[in-house]
């Protein structure tokens, strides 16, 4: 059924993004999703899973879209933009939407569809939510002045420096 709250063209942008990734998918790209992303000035990108033709865990169609709006853009903000996706996006992916700025997202399967079919990410956002020390990926610090003093020359380069 469709969301009443969504406009024709937002139903056709995300209609768009499925049609992406069958398309990413029948030519044996990578899994099943698509993604576009729009603003006031029309399409800005779009993308599908690329995992298996990039050789990259992280190509997937999220982040292909946001390289390429961010290129077009030329710098590494959507703001102003609204990404549709034909599944809800993984945490890697929202992260990097958070980073991107992005306004707004419309998905139309959920985790919970993409995790019946082999593509769950509950081990993901259960971990994320546990202490670094207590992560299936255990993170170990190590040498953290010397990264900060790099990190205070980054700092020092003033305002015109930070994003």
């Amino acid at each position: 059924m469709a969301n009443p709250d969504l406009s024709r063209g937002e139903l056709d942008l995300l209609r768009q993004a499925i049609a992406l990734g069958r398309q990413g998918m029948e030519a044996g790209s990578g899994g099943p999703f698509g993604a576009v992303i729009a603003s006031t000035q029309g399409i800005e990108a779009v993308g599908f899973n690329r995992v298996l033709q990039d050789l990259d865990p992280t190509a997937h169609a999220e982040i292909v879209a946001i390289r390429v709006a961010c290129a077009a853009r030329g710098g590494p903000w959507l703001t102003g933009a609204t990404l549709y996706a034909s599944c809800e996006p993984c945490p890697m992916c929202l992260a990097a939407i958070y980073w991107a700025r992005i306004d707004r997202v419309v998905y139309a399967a959920g985790r919970e569809d993409a995790a019946a079919i082999g593509f769950d990410d509950a081990t993901f956002y259960e971990d994320l939510e546990n202490p670094s020390a207590r992560r299936r990926h255990f993170l170990r610090q190590s040498l953290r002045e010397e990264a900060r003093a790099m990190m205070e020359a980054w700092k020092a380069r003033g305002p015109e420096a930070a994003y």
